[in-house]
């Protein structure tokens, strides 16, 4: 579904992201782990059109993105949930989530619009109870969900997830991690940047670690697990006690 060859990418003069390469197939969930400043923002940024690449090329069902525009790479149905939620604070809630589906709405499929707010309703109750309240008063974790909802209300067919724990409690974490299994269980790919490496590597099928940006490591969660020096970058000593 997607292919990354080469990409270098940055802001202004300052390159971030140096030759990288990736793949994601169809129904995968893919996770991407790395500290502070590895460039994983930087890198869904990139793909999403946010931010114009230095070199290398960008490769969605088998279309070249490399220079496409946003909203393009929105009707291509490559959906990006960004890190801190970006909401409309001062906008309620059904507000946010009809502009979501701003490349698809005319008079003409308004119908379908509402449809999807129904759909979205029915999976987010808490979004139904609450939307007619502004975006801003919300809980982090209400937040969260329209943020993701929002991003479905566009019918993506790929979704990229920036840090979707940042700031959560960790009943609220595992609620959001259950969502996008479910997600990849409805036919989503998912592209998951996370600090909490536990979390992603639970629900993940792939994995590459970034650093400095550069993917210094890739392969299967399971294998990688095991790996001595994951472990004690990103998982801590006891990650298998804790996992069990």
């Amino acid at each position: 579904m997607l292919r990354i060859r080469n990409l270098e990418s940055g802001y202004s003069q300052l390159r971030i992201l140096k030759s990288i390469s990736l793949h994601i197939n169809p129904g995968e969930i893919v996770t991407i782990i790395g500290g502070n400043g590895a460039g994983k923002s930087t890198l869904l940024k990139t793909i999403s059109g946010l931010i114009k690449p230095l070199a290398g090329e960008i490769i969605f069902k088998n279309q070249n993105i490399t220079k496409a525009s946003p909203d393009k790479i929105v009707k291509l149905g490559c959906l990006h949930v960004p890190e801190g939620r970006q909401l409309f604070s001062s906008m309620t809630v059904e507000e946010n989530l009809i502009l979501g589906s701003f490349t698809r709405f005319s008079m003409k499929n308004k119908s379908i619009v509402i449809d999807d707010l129904k759909n979205i309703y029915s999976m987010f109750s808490n979004l139904k109870e609450r939307k007619n309240q502004l975006a801003g008063t919300l809980s982090g974790g209400e937040q969260q969900l329209l943020a993701i909802g929002r991003a479905l209300m566009a019918k993506p067919d790929f979704l990229m997830f920036d840090e979707p724990s940042m700031g959560l409690s960790p009943i609220i974490v595992k609620n959001i991690f259950n969502i996008i299994e479910d997600l990849k269980k409805d036919g989503k790919t998912i592209l998951l940047v996370e600090q909490n490496a536990k979390a992603s590597l639970k629900i993940a099928d792939r994995v590459y670690v970034l650093e400095t940006g550069n993917i210094v490591l890739a392969g299967n969660c399971n294998e990688l697990v095991n790996n001595h020096e994951i472990q004690r970058a990103y998982l801590g000593k006891d990650y298998k006690k804790i996992a069990e």
